[in-house]
C-alpha cells in the first residue's frame, strides 16, 4: 500500500480532535483521540508528550484567539480592557475548556508569552511588583467566570409563578437579553476602576516618599 496523500497524525489533528471531544463532552482521553483519528494510542505519544502536552495545545489552540495587540493599545487602562473582552471572546467559544486549563499549570510558551507582554505593561505604568500577578489573576477570574456566564441558559430563574417572587419576576423581565454581557461590562468596569484607584495610591505614596527625602525637616 501507498503512503496516504494526507497524513493520519500531526499535533493540528490532535489538537483539534481533543478540542472537539471537550467542546462535546468537558474532557478527553488520549485513547478517545486515538480511535477518533483511526490510529493507535501508542503513534500520538510520537508527536505528544502525553496528556499534559495536549492539555497544553488545546490551551495554545484557545488562547491563539485572544488578540495580543490589543496589550499594544495606549492608555494602559484601554489595554486591559480591550485585552479582557477578546481573552472572555475566545474562552467563551469553548466553555468546556476552562475547568481542564484552569486546573493545569500553563506551560505553553505562546502562551507565557502574552503574560509577559500583560506583566510588562502593568509594570511599564507603575503598578508593583508585588500587585501585578494579584491584578492578572482577578482580571482573569472575571473573565472567565463571565465566559462560563456566556454558556448557561439565558434562563437560569424558573419562577412558578409572578405571585411568589414578584420583584424578581419584574426585575428578570427589565434586564432583558444580554445579562451577561451587560453584567461583564459592569464588572469590568469595576475593576478597571478600582485598578486606577490601586495606581494613583501607589502614585501619589512615591511622591511623599520623594518630598519626604528632598525635604526631610518637611516631615518634622
Amino acid at each position: 500500500m501507498g503512503r496516504p496523500r494526507t497524513a493520519l497524525l500531526d499535533r493540528e489533528r490532535i489538537t483539534t480532535t481533543a478540542l472537539e471531544l471537550i467542546d462535546e463532552q468537558g474532557e478527553f482521553s488520549v485513547p478517545q483521540i486515538a480511535r477518533r483519528l483511526g490510529v493507535q494510542t501508542g503513534s500520538l505519544y510520537h508527536h505528544v508528550d502525553g496528556r499534559g502536552g495536549v492539555v497544553e495545545l488545546v490551551r495554545e489552540r484557545v488562547c491563539a484567539a485572544i488578540d495580543s495587540a490589543t496589550l499594544d493599545v495606549e492608555p494602559w487602562d484601554a489595554a486591559m480592557t480591550a485585552w479582557a473582552r477578546s481573552y472572555r471572546a475566545a474562552f467563551a467559544a469553548h466553555p468546556q475548556v476552562i475547568p481542564l486549563l484552569t486546573t493545569s499549570p500553563v506551560r505553553a510558551p505562546k502562551v507565557l508569552e502574552q503574560y509577559e507582554r500583560a506583566v510588562r505593561l502593568l509594570l511599564g505604568v507603575g503598578f508593583a511588583m508585588a500587585e501585578v500577578m494579584t491584578v492578572i489573576t482577578a482580571l482573569e477570574n472575571l473573565v472567565l467566570g463571565s465566559a462560563l456566564d456566556l454558556a448557561a441558559p439565558e434562563t437560569m430563574w424558573e419562577l412558578p409563578d409572578a405571585l411568589t417572587t414578584p420583584r424578581l419576576a419584574e426585575a428578570l423581565a427589565a434586564v432583558g437579553t444580554h445579562r451577561a454581557d451587560a453584567a461583564f461590562e459592569l464588572a469590568l468596569e469595576a475593576f478597571i476602576g478600582h485598578c486606577r484607584a490601586l495606581l494613583d495610591a501607589e502614585d501619589n505614596a512615591e511622591d511623599g516618599a520623594k518630598d519626604s527625602r528632598e525635604n526631610p525637616d518637611a516631615s518634622r
